[in-house]
């Protein structure tokens, strides 16, 4: 009796999981080629840059009059996770959807993996009543949820599987919930595949071996990688409490910001760092960048994102990542591709706490063989970030933690 209540319990969730993937899947398929579209029309029609206070006035009246209860967007994902209360409203994911299509059409700096995860965390929570599931139930559809968004959108199953793991680290996560992560992830990702749509393709073609002198050089590039991070995060909490701070009125904070954006991108030609940077990303594995490349995409992207308007972090920290090791190519003496790749990936470890989802990650972007070279990087990354994130609602435990308690004790006694 027990085995086969344990045989339908499985089938229900793999059938969970399949509707999960195939919906989160196919939505985000249609972000990365609602993306493509926009960033090709913005490309060639650059005016419509000057549209992007308006759109944020949209996005700004839409999230202050009918989505006040998900304007919090990935830390709500995380609190209901931590503190299951109510089922998350489904609007959550076309309104995320519609506000990241319009920053990116009119050239705001933003991602898509915190829209594809929105999309997924609204979507799974739905199946909570479909399927009478209880409150344990719900944490589980949450990370299938943050699984299938993550690994749809970048295409990369295993590193979304362990990314929705490890993102919620500091709480209890049931072996339930850590298998079936990784079928959903999988779902999730052939849904894109048989939609047809294509993720950008990376490489590192030369991976040197790993001696002293090349392992001399990984470390202090990765701590400037998990600086890096940390600046971003701080860069974004920055303007998000600025903003705040300065426009009482919500929605008039993505209007006044998208006027200071598109005159700073105007006056500078720094075209190059609106929306994603995807072009950017893939100059930067054979063309070394500007020193102050990555700087910049750190300060156009907070300031987007702490505006109020819509889209995700991860590919502008891809950005980031890949711009900073490119440039440290011209001193490190390590190949242009390995130190962009280890940046891209590493970045990314750091501002999330994630060393294992992105080293995995980097395996599935760039081969095994670069798997040395990006776990230790990711580590000492993850590391060198200090406790701040960019999610709030992330709480840091473990060795990083602990790391970071002895130093700031140690900094009290001495100083």
């Amino acid at each position: 009796m027990n085995f086969k209540k344990t045989i339908l319990l499985s089938c229900k969730w793999i059938l969970i999981c399949a509707l999960i993937g195939f919906f989160s899947g196919s939505a985000s398929a249609f972000l990365l080629v609602a993306l493509e579209w926009a960033a090709e029309l913005r490309t060639q029609n650059i005016w419509l840059l000057w549209f992007l206070p308006f759109g944020g006035l949209l996005i700004g009246l839409l999230y202050h009059y009918y989505g006040n209860d998900v304007v919090k967007g990935n830390n709500l994902l995380l609190d209901e996770y931590k503190t299951p209360k109510k089922t998350i409203p489904f609007k959550m994911a076309p309104f995320v959807l519609l506000g990241t299509i319009i920053t990116h059409l009119f050239g705001g700096s933003a991602g898509r993996e915190g829209t594809a995860v929105q999309m997924g965390g609204a979507i799974s929570d739905q199946f909570t009543k479909i399927f009478k599931l209880d409150a344990t139930d719900r944490k589980t559809l949450i990370i299938l949820g943050i699984s299938a968004g993550f690994a749809s959108v970048f295409g990369t199953p295993l590193a979304g599987a362990i990314f929705a793991i490890e993102v919620l680290y500091c709480c209890k996560i049931s072996l339930k919930s850590s298998i079936f992560s990784f079928v959903v992830a999988f779902f999730a990702y052939y849904t894109v595949e048989i939609w047809g749509v294509h993720h950008t393709v990376y490489s590192i073609p030369v991976i040197p071996e790993l001696n002293l002198e090349n392992l001399f050089w990984i470390i202090p590039s990765s701590i400037l990688f998990g600086l890096a991070a940390m600046l971003f995060s701080r860069s974004t909490h920055f303007w998000g409490s600025l903003f705040k701070k300065t426009i009482s009125y919500p929605p008039l904070r993505p209007f006044v910001g998208g006027i200071i954006f598109a005159l700073v991108i105007y006056y500078f030609s720094a075209t190059q760092f609106m929306g994603l940077g995807i072009p950017s990303i893939v100059e930067a594995f054979t063309k070394p960048n500007e020193y102050y490349d990555f700087l910049l995409k750190i300060v156009f992207t907070g300031f987007t994102l702490g505006a109020g308007f819509k889209g995700g972090e991860v590919t502008p920290l891809f950005f980031v990542g890949a711009t900073l090791g490119s440039a440290l190519s011209v001193f490190i003496p390590l190949p242009i591709a390995l130190l962009a790749g280890m940046g891209f990936v590493a970045v990314f470890s750091g501002a999330t706490h994630t060393p294992i989802a992105c080293t995995v990650m980097g395996m599935e972007l760039f081969g095994v063989e670069s798997a040395i070279f990006i776990g230790i990087s990711c580590f000492i990354a993850y590391l060198a970030s200090g406790t701040i994130g960019i999610y709030h609602s992330q709480n840091v435990k473990g060795v990083k933690f602990q790391l970071y308690q002895k130093l700031r004790a140690t900094r009290l006694k001495y100083f």
